[in-house]
């Protein structure tokens, strides 16, 4: 994209792991449209990822943060408002993980521990981030704040185990947050509901391959790939969606609007 429509805007990307995730590809589409921004990733995901050369190749800081944690994130806002000089028009949330999913549990027996701390790194740090946002009063007027997710939290799709949950309960979250943040802060909050996506966290969703292969011949367009998402961020934290706000929106090549394709039809029905 040529467009520096973000020329000016300033914000924090959260969960950019590797060059495959999506938070990363729209770390570069946020820099190439004019952003500037902090990184940041649990201290734990820093270590596996390689977070610092995407601040090298982006010129953005990168601070860890524990986004479960208040104070890592009263910290974060901090440092991110006294390095950007002011205050944030944009703020990612790209954050999700299932310790069950990690070790194969079925729905049917998950471990309640392991299902709470998901729970809490995947939709209630949604919560305590825009609570540290909202009292510091440290987004812009007409700022966005965008969660990603997915169609699993309308939908079912047994292998994704308690992450539907998990993301049910973040866009619960985003509509909640964001009406306060609407009519007190002129803030948006959405959430992106993508396509599924081959990125570092979702390889650990079995049957993801095949999956991926049912909804690209499912959805007219195709599947979403991280980069048609991080584009589209873009343009949701841009001045075009200033009155877009408690949306749920499918990214996703039209997959959710489709009941079966000709293609899918075809698959099933052929004798070979």
């Amino acid at each position: 994209m040529d467009y520096t429509i973000l020329q000016g805007k300033k914000g924090i990307i959260f969960g950019a792991l590797d060059q495959e995730s999506i938070a990363w590809k729209t770390a570069e589409a946020v820099h190439a449209a004019g952003g500037q921004f902090v990184l940041t990733n649990a201290p734990v995901a820093m270590r596996m990822g390689t977070i610092n050369t995407l601040g090298e190749q982006t010129n953005a800081p990168v601070i860890p943060a524990d986004a479960t944690k208040l104070e890592d994130l009263e910290n974060l806002i901090d440092q991110a408002q006294e390095h950007l000089g002011g205050k944030l028009d944009f703020v990612l949330h790209s954050i999700g993980m299932s310790v069950n999913v990690r070790k194969g549990k079925h729905y049917t027996d998950l471990n309640h521990d392991w299902m709470a701390k998901g729970w809490d790194v995947s939709a209630v740090s949604f919560h305590k981030l825009m609570q540290c946002l909202y009292q510091k009063d440290a987004m812009n007027e007409w700022g966005s704040i965008i969660a990603l997710s997915y169609i699993a939290a309308q939908r079912t799709f047994p292998n994704y185990n308690d992450m539907a949950d998990n993301k049910a309960y973040l866009e619960s979250i985003a509509r909640s947050f964001g009406y306060f943040f609407g009519k007190n802060k002129k803030v948006r909050v959405n959430t992106i509901s993508q396509s599924p996506t081959l990125t570092t966290a979702g390889k650990g969703v079995e049957g993801l391959d095949g999956f991926l292969t049912y909804a690209e011949k499912t959805a007219p367009l195709g599947n979403a790939s991280a980069v048609d998402c991080a584009h589209y961020t873009v343009m949701m934290f841009s001045d075009y969606s200033r009155k877009v706000t408690l949306q749920n929106l499918f990214h996703d090549g039209g997959f959710s609007n489709v009941g079966v394709s000709e293609e899918v039809i075809e698959a099933l029905t052929d004798p070979s």
